[in-house]
């Protein structure tokens, strides 16, 4: 997939946000999150939820990188 979403990860470590965290507060369900973790699609709501809690743009969570290039920190 183009779209991937290290920079989300790293910024959710940073700022001591888990995936658990995540799911309780009912932010993003467990199937998203796993599109997230496997680099799936998901829609403009979450990244919005996601930029929201994070107080980030959604340059900061998500990076396009054609098939035949590597993301950052891969």
């Amino acid at each position: 997939m183009p779209i991937k979403y290290n920079k989300l990860l790293a910024l959710m470590e940073k700022k001591g946000v888990t995936s658990y965290t995540v799911k309780k507060d009912n932010l993003i369900g467990q199937a998203t999150f796993k599109k997230i973790k496997e680099g799936g699609d998901i829609d403009t709501r979450t990244i919005a939820k996601l930029c929201s809690l994070l107080d980030c743009q959604p340059g900061d969570i998500l990076e396009y990188v054609p098939d035949n290039e590597k993301a950052e920190g891969e």
